[in-house]
């Protein structure tokens, strides 16, 4: 019986316990100290010490890179420099997450609202750094309620309530699908170790064969792509915009890292075919299906959007079907862009997000309309805006550019005789035409059309900092992005 190392598992668990010890402070200091101050100063109050705690996290994280990889409680906790550097990503994007939050009138729960972003993020957390099927479970259930609650914080506005709800009967349905399909795998394999699962992977069971079906059933509603995608245009548009940024970038870093880990250490030998003219069955198949459909719904979905939230919200399909092209390509290139892509994109469309909370606020709304001339009203985060949506349109030299160059050379390159997956690239490029559009639409509105309301709009010194650093990470992952995908590349062999 192997004996655990309880020191090695706190350790490993510090700063989700940082984390945890933040949420619960702030709780009580809004909840005795600050209850009869202004709403304004509390939400500057208790947002900073979310902001203090997140950094603290950071410091055993950093501390724990470059040591040897752990495995403890049977893969349940899995130490390593890829799951520490996906850790500090996800606390990097939930602390900016918050600083766009300071800016944003949260309603009166405001303790409660930045104790449920800091337990969201703690599932995330969980999610990235286990390899066993009962806490990926319980981590994104965690996540998922955490994001239900802030998608319905606005408790007066009735495109809230309705967001949330949808939300909230999507989520409950995928975890009844993930749910059902784990239970196959772990009927069929006798183990929840996805590296166990490994060994024991029955491709010709009918058995294994629905269990695999119904667990990418389930991720496909917590990444939305289609036909899974219903609840997330609801749900960017009802919830606030700091917690529509954080469901499209936080929660899907998370998300698709363990999708990743669960078909490329798991499900390894089950992927079947989708090289054009030999398709086999599989789940490559599945999310080739899948994967092409959102590039088209998406994309096409966004062209007739005047909200911006429901626009980014499509854009979001969309991509999540770019991002499925790195993983059918299952090799370590293809998980190596998968790996990148999401980083870049999740720091672009946080960075979209956060221009479009700060200027929402002061314009009036959040349509196409209201952000008309406002490259003369909000100079400077109007240029940031400018490189968010062009990265996220694929201009060179952009990160957004280069991440989904490095997905369709990894497709293409998986069977470079017969260009098998050449025709997922071809949709892919055409969709990505397409998605230039639209967002040129958003810049028109900004660049061209002559402002409603000519006075200027100042925007606080910390945001503008925050999102100033967001649009320089997007530019030098674009400029320099060989250091991180040669990072990622030797990480990803491991894996």
């Amino acid at each position: 019986m192997t004996t655990v190392n309880y020191l090695d598992v706190v350790r490993g668990l510090s700063a989700e316990l940082i984390l945890a010890v933040t949420a619960l402070l702030a709780l009580t200091i809004d909840l005795s100290v600050l209850r009869r101050a202004e709403r304004a100063v509390r939400t500057k109050s208790v947002g900073t010490l979310a902001v203090i705690g997140l950094l603290a996290a950071l410091i055993p994280l950093f501390q724990m890179y470059g040591d040897a990889p752990q495995t403890l409680l049977g893969g349940t906790l899995v130490v390593n420099d890829l799951t520490v550097i996906f850790k500090i990503v996800v606390v990097v994007l939930t602390a900016l997450a918050v600083l766009i939050s300071l800016d944003y009138d949260v309603g009166r729960h405001v303790g409660e609202y930045f104790a449920t972003m800091l337990f969201g993020a703690i599932g995330m957390l969980l999610l990235v750094g286990t390899e066993e099927l009962i806490t990926i479970f319980v981590a994104l259930e965690l996540t998922s309620i955490c994001l239900y609650i802030l998608t319905a914080f606005h408790k007066s506005w009735l495109r809230s309530q309705e967001a949330a709800l949808k939300y909230f009967m999507f989520g409950a349905i995928s975890s009844a699908f993930l749910l059902f399909g784990l239970s196959y795998i772990f009927g069929i394999a006798g183990t929840t170790n996805l590296r166990a699962i490994h060994e024991v992977v029955l491709t010709d069971s009918p058995l294994f064969s629905v269990g695999l079906l119904f667990v990418i059933i389930g991720f496909g509603f917590k990444v939305a792509v289609v036909p899974f995608h219903l609840w997330a245009p609801d749900a960017y548009e009802g919830a606030p915009t700091p917690v529509a940024a954080y469901i499209a970038t936080g929660s899907k870093v998370a998300s698709f890292f363990v999708l990743t880990k669960v078909l490329l250490i798991g499900f390894t030998g089950a992927e079947g075919s989708a090289f054009w003219g030999s398709f086999q069955s599989g789940w490559a198949m599945l999310l080739a299906v899948t994967g092409t459909l959102s590039m088209v719904v998406g994309n096409c979905a966004a062209i007739v959007q005047h909200n911006i939230k429901r626009l980014l919200a499509y854009s979001s399909i969309a991509h999540a079907g770019y991002i499925f092209i790195g993983l059918i390509a299952a090799t370590v290139t293809g998980t190596t862009s998968v790996l990148f892509y999401v980083i870049v994109y999740a720091l672009t469309n946080l960075g979209a997000f956060g221009v479009l909370a700060a200027l929402s606020a002061r314009a009036g709304g959040e349509d196409l309309e209201h952000f008309n001339g406002m490259s003369k009203r909000a100079p400077y985060l109007s240029l940031l805006m400018l490189i968010f949506i062009l990265s996220l349109a694929g201009v060179p030299p952009l990160g957004g550019f280069f991440s989904k160059f490095y997905l369709f050379a990894a497709a293409v390159g998986r069977d470079a005789e017969n260009f098998g997956l050449l025709w997922l690239v071809v949709i892919g490029i055409f969709m990505s035409a397409v998605s230039l559009y639209y967002y040129l639409i958003v810049l028109k509105h900004m660049y061209i059309v002559e402002p409603r309301d000519p006075s200027r709009i100042t925007t606080p010194v910390y945001l503008n900092v925050a999102l100033g650093l967001a649009a320089l990470g997007v530019v030098l992952l674009g400029v320099f992005p060989q250091p991180l995908l040669a990072l990622l590349n030797s990480l990803a062999a491991r894996l």
